[in-house]
């Protein structure tokens, strides 16, 4: 194994002077310190790039004012929005401009036009919210809708679903202003009796300002388009989703409505200007929408079957083979599938149009989907397909870089044959899905990207694909934009004369070559920069088994491909979703699983982060991440930050001195086993003031925290005494084993009484007392005292040694979830710890499973709360979704996290995050429901966050098995008992 990889030379630093000045003409924040650099090395592509440092400008005068200066002193300039692109071109080596921190207003919407003038930092679904009310949406709707910004859509011509409807970006932008390099302010209009070029702005008013309506921006712009008309007429192929290169062609004299310079501007991926503002068309929502879901023997049929849907004017028509479905889905016969989505102003209408389509498609099986729940999970495969295809069914990586060629759609069928066969050539995989309506297909392959043999043949492969997509009549790029990936094979679309003209009208908007330099034209060559080659070559020594990504840690962070679903400011609700609470709560980069994995890999390489596991850079991104376990499964690639935190938390702290939280609350289980037999004197200690507050603050707990009040008779006790008194064993070969964990055993018994009373009842079996001194070592994984967790993980196998094959109950979801996944990945040689993550149950599995035919009591109420963060990320919750029904537990749970997260939300100068986690969906349902209503939550730290913020007194947080224990006794005789 080896130690983290230490390059001899750091990166290039500012030019002398430049920071200075930049401070000094700028109220925006800059940061060229390593953690900002780190963060913006890469997008969503295979390339990394390493920045000077990062500007977030105020305002479009800001920003003129940064490129003053960035001119000045000649440092390139690269603009940011999502950092979503896929093809390299939100990577570079100057001054990033991030848009999404100020630039991110909605400045006006008019129902009556259609249309709405946003700032570029605007996300896309903050731009259809606004919309919504009005019922009207923005067109484009890439994947990453709830990430993406509008200016990084105007800067790559994003598409998305709906294209065949409503267009590319291009298709809706009706004027721009934009910033040129130096800080010539500039307004580009579409094309309504102006003049050939369309523009309006100089800089004959000083930089910042927009000028006389007479200029037509950059000189020699239209006298480039006069001498090169036939080219122009020539040089394209008749393509919509033809996004390579510039869109010169929209600048023809013969272009309807007149030279569009919008157009021409949109796909310039930040290498003409910046832009500050953008007025975009909105079009007309439908009022109900249906989904005919098509079945076909295999892709190539359903790319086939594609261009004959669009006569009947749907909104969508997307394909996705079965390689891309990693499990059922309920979708119908076939290995490939078309999702061809129709709109209507009443669901009869729109049902009837999806009928008509499926009646018209000559498919292998097919159904229509009208509920919109259904529609949303199907939805939701495609949409995560950008990250779920970077992991093959084996688990070995594949990558973008041919992620959008476009042929016509009537060639697509044939072209997928060829790219199939292309793929078997070279030995390569790949998972194509996309946009089939408008033969625009979308893949990522198995390039080895790791060893020159393998990087060659990744050159060897595109530009042999770059052949075959021009010879099916296809454009290079059909959505994402050319940038580092394939701009350098720009001449084999378009021959070296047009990219010649492309070079020479970027060279008119920017001669200084400081926007985007490297993207689009004269590009780098497309095997550089790439993210990988920086990594240590040989594994890097660490605890956990990392069994997913071939026990190598640089893999484990690899998975990150840079999507972003980690980015989105709102958790679903429904309990459907977690990741990432504290970037919805900070809206940092570095508070985002993307943000910390980036640290992670720059910590890897030893480039800008240089003091490896000692990172004071990593350690504060990871402070706030509250070990949800989210991204584990909402993640498209699951990337597991709680298990990289207490693996660097791990590296970091060895042989220091740790905080005292870690000593505290992470060896919480041996403090409470001491604890117990002196709980009522301690009790009674902790709620006097003066000495609540010196344990606090000598814990590193929050001063706002109340001390959780410790059990006076611990679960294994009352159960060992009840066993004493006579309990009729039911059968002795009918037993149950039920896990005391640390919280049911110490803090919280009055749920383990509950689940016996359950378990009991419904499985006419008897609950065996637990063996003394088992622990899952949860508390110790959390704080990352590995050594720790697997001596006290070693010693639970000695001491636990229920009948082979034997479930094992644990209420509680983080327990649980520790001994399913921790367990076995901390202990990878012990195949004891494999079985027993392998029989672990949540008590509604259990009964599902062993007392199918048990018929729980009917509460018939409503209920709120939270499904637990890793119930939902590794148990999962259906069966306990299936047992609240059977129950009448009405309503959903809240999605998102609780804040309190085990011991995160207890520690010092966490407080304001954890509150803020809790007031997103769950504290405001709480306050919301209705008298009467279940407060449910399994987890400890669930019901210790309600007790201690949420509801009024006289309502307390209980787990399941409480309230059915209730239920069973018919009143308050199990209420009674847990007092």
């Amino acid at each position: 194994m080896a130690e983290l990889h230490r390059p001899h030379t750091g990166p290039p630093a500012p030019p002398t002077g430049f920071v200075a000045a930049l401070r000094a003409a700028v109220r925006g924040g800059t940061d060229f310190g390593p953690a900002a650099r780190a963060l913006t090395t890469m997008d969503a592509s295979n390339y990394r790039r390493v920045p000077l440092g990062v500007l977030a400008p105020r305002d479009a005068d800001d920003l003129a004012a940064a490129l003053t200066v960035c001119r000045e002193y000649g440092v390139p300039v690269v603009p940011r929005g999502g950092a979503t692109s896929i093809a390299g071109q939100a990577t570079g080596t100057g001054l990033v401009l991030d848009l999404t921190r100020h630039l991110n207003a909605i400045l006006d919407v008019d129902p009556a036009a259609r249309t709405a003038t946003v700032q570029p930092g605007v996300v896309l679904d903050d731009l259809r919210a606004a919309a919504a009310p009005h019922g009207l949406t923005f067109g484009p709707d890439p994947s990453t809708h709830s990430r993406c910004t509008l200016g990084g859509m105007i800067g790559n011509n994003s598409c998305g679903a709906h294209s065949v409807a409503w267009g590319t970006t291009a298709d809706n932008v009706r004027a721009l202003e934009v910033v040129r390099y130096g800080g010539e302010v500039l307004r580009l209009e579409q094309a309504r009796g102006m003049g050939p070029d369309g523009v309006r702005g100089t800089s004959a008013h000083g930089p910042g300002r927009v000028g006389d309506a007479s200029a037509h921006g950059p000189h020699g712009v239209r006298e480039l388009i006069g001498a090169h008309l036939a080219l122009l007429r020539t040089g394209y192929p008749d393509l919509s989703r033809r996004i390579s290169g510039y869109a010169l062609d929209a600048l023809l004299p013969e272009h309807p409505g007149g030279p569009d310079p919008v157009r021409a501007f949109c796909g310039s991926e930040g290498t003409l200007a910046v832009v500050t503002e953008a007025t975009v068309r909105l079009v007309e929502t439908p009022r109900a929408r249906a989904l005919a879901v098509l079945g076909y023997a295999d892709e190539a049929a359903a790319a086939e079957a594609a261009p004959g849907l669009l006569p009947y004017g749907p909104l969508t028509v997307e394909g996705m083979a079965a390689d891309l479905v990693r499990e059922p889905a309920g979708l119908p016969r076939g290995t490939a599938w078309l999702f061809v989505e129709t709109g209507g102003a009443t669901p009869a209408e729109a049902r009837a149009h999806a009928e008509r389509i499926l009646r018209a498609a000559d498919a292998v099986d097919g159904a229509v989907v009208t509920d919109p729940a259904g529609q949303r999970a199907l939805w939701r495969i495609r949409e995560d397909a950008a990250g779920t295809a970077t992991r093959m069914p084996d688990g070995s990586e594949a990558w973008p870089g041919w992620e959008d060629c476009a042929v016509p759609p009537d060639r697509l069928g044939p072209y997928l044959r060829d790219f199939r066969a292309l793929l078997a050539g070279h030995g390569l995989r790949g998972t194509p899905y996309g946009h089939f309506g408008e033969g625009c297909i979308h893949v990522r392959i198995d390039f080895d990207l790791l060893t020159p043999p393998g990087i060659a043949r990744f050159r060897t492969f595109s530009e042999e694909l770059a052949d075959l997509v021009v010879a099916h009549g296809g454009s290079l790029s059909g959505e994402h934009g050319d940038g580092q990936a394939r701009a350098e094979l720009l001449p084999r679309m378009y021959g070296d004369e047009l990219v010649a003209l492309f070079g020479a009208f970027k060279d008119l908007w920017d001669p200084d070559g400081g926007l985007n330099p490297g993207i689009l034209t004269r590009p780098a060559p497309l095997d550089t920069n790439l993210r990988f080659e920086v990594l240590p070559k040989r594994p890097v020594d660490v605890v956990f088994g990392y069994p997913q990504d071939g026990g190598d840690f640089a893999g484990a962070v690899r998975r990150c491909v840079g999507v972003a679903k980690c980015r989105t400011a709102e958790a679903p609700s429904g309990g459907t979703g977690v990741m990432c609470p504290s970037f919805r709560v900070t809206g940092e980069e570095e508070h985002s699983t993307r943000g910390r994995a980036r640290l992670l890999h720059e910590m890897l390489a030893g480039e800008v982060i240089t003091d490896g596991w000692r990172s004071t850079e990593v350690r504060d991104a990871l402070d706030l991440c509250l070990s949800c376990k989210g991204c584990r499964s909402d993640c498209p690639v699951g990337v597991d930050m709680a298990t990289y935190k207490a693996e660097f938390l791990h590296h970091h702290y060895k042989g220091r001195i740790r905080p005292a939280a870690h000593y505290a609350l992470g060896r919480l289980p041996r403090w409470l086993r001491l604890a117990a037999p002196f709980a009522r004197p301690l009790n009674a200690l902790a709620r006097v003031g003066p000495l609540a507050a010196l344990a606090k603050r000598l814990a590193g707990i929050a001063p706002e925290r109340t001390i959780p009040v410790l059990a006076t008779e611990t679960y294994s006790r009352w159960l060992r005494t009840r066993r004493g008194r006579g309990t009729r064993v039911l059968s002795s070969d009918r037993v149950v084993h039920l896990w005391a964990d640390t919280f049911t055993e110490y803090l919280s018994p009055q749920v383990g009484r509950a689940a016996v009373r359950v378990l009991e009842e419904a499985t006419r079996r008897t609950v065996l007392p637990p063996p003394a001194g088992g622990c899952c070592g949860l508390t110790y994984v959390s704080t990352g005292q590995l050594d720790a967790a697997r001596r006290v993980m070693r010693r639970t196998l000695d001491r636990f040694a229920p009948l082979p094959g034997h479930p094992v109950v644990v209420l509680e979801p983080s327990c649980a979830a520790t001994l399913r996944t921790d367990l076995p990945e901390l202990l990878p040689d012990d195949p004891r710890a494999a079985e027993l993550a392998s029989r672990v149950r949540t008590l509604a599995q259990y009964l599902e499973e062993y007392a199918p035919d048990w018929t729980p009591p009917r509460l018939d109420r409503p209920v709120v709360g939270q499904t637990h963060c890793h119930q939902h990320a590794v148990l999962g919750d259906a069966a306990e979704r299936r047992l609240r029904e059977r129950l009448g537990l009405t309503a959903e749970l809240s999605g998102g996290c609780c804040g309190l997260a085990g011991n995160f939300g207890f520690e010092k100068g966490h407080w304001e995050v954890s509150v803020a986690c809790a007031e997103e969906q769950l504290l405001p349902a709480v306050r919301e429901s209705e008298p009467g209503t279940e407060l449910l939550a399994d987890g400890f730290s669930c019901r210790t966050q309600l007790d201690q913020l949420g509801p009024p007194a006289g309502r307390r947080a209980r787990h399941l098995a409480e309230v059915i224990a209730e239920g069973l006794e018919g009143g308050d005789g199990e209420r009674s008992s847990r007092r």
